[in-house]
């Protein structure tokens, strides 16, 4: 806590006092958000986490199948099979305002095939549920990808309200609060030197009188 250099006037102690009562404002309001960017940082990390797990065993299933298919078919038909789109995908990236902070939305459009683009007599049925099931992981791992960054963007952003919290609430409003104290006591000082300069007075006055 550290006073601030300023002259001892009433004008400047009446601009710190509003200069304390909007540091006051500024610092709940501010505590407030980051209270609420906490609470939804919390649901998204869970949200997160959840369909982290359930996109991981999904994968591990499409790698799976996909293993029993390298197995029964030779390394030009498996290349061949996984070459061919699935899926036909469009992707609009736009942002979502989340407490005055920018993230980003994907929105995905899928258009599905009436049928997988081989012949089914060219390839084994652990094959088709390998390209069926990466073609449906995509716009998951999309989803993930968006949750995890929305998750980064809001821990960065809960980290810097914080250090404002701290600043104001451990060091700018300390100090305007030791220095109104220093100023209204060298007011009160002055003040009272004041009067006993003028008490001084009228008794040297009455003195005289008499």
């Amino acid at each position: 806590m550290a006073r601030i250099n300023v002259n001892p006037t009433r004008m400047e102690l009446k601009r710190l006092k509003a200069r304390l009562k909007t540091a006051q404002r500024g610092h709940k309001l501010l505590k407030d958000k980051t209270d609420e960017m906490v609470r939804r940082f919390s649901v998204l990390l869970r949200e997160t986490e959840r369909l982290q797990g359930e996109v991981e065993a999904e994968v591990v299933q499409v790698l799976r199948q996909f293993s029993l298919a390298r197995g029964s078919m030779s390394k030009k038909e498996i290349e061949l099979v996984f070459s061919m789109p699935a899926v036909s995908l469009t992707l609009e990236c736009t942002t979502a305002n989340v407490l005055n902070l920018e993230i980003p939305k994907l929105h995905l459009e899928e258009t599905q095939g009436e049928e997988l683009p081989y012949s089914f007599a060219e390839v084994t049925s652990e094959a088709d549920y390998a390209v069926a099931a990466a073609g449906k992981l995509v716009s998951r791992l999309l989803l993930l990808a968006e949750k995890e960054k929305a998750t980064a963007m809001l821990a960065e952003e809960i980290e810097r309200s914080k250090r404002r919290v701290n600043a104001l609430e451990y060091v700018m409003i300390p100090d305007l609060e030791e220095t109104i104290r220093y100023i209204s006591q060298k007011l009160e000082e002055n003040e009272r030197a004041s009067l006993t300069r003028l008490m001084k007075v009228k008794s040297m006055l009455e003195e005289r009188g008499t």
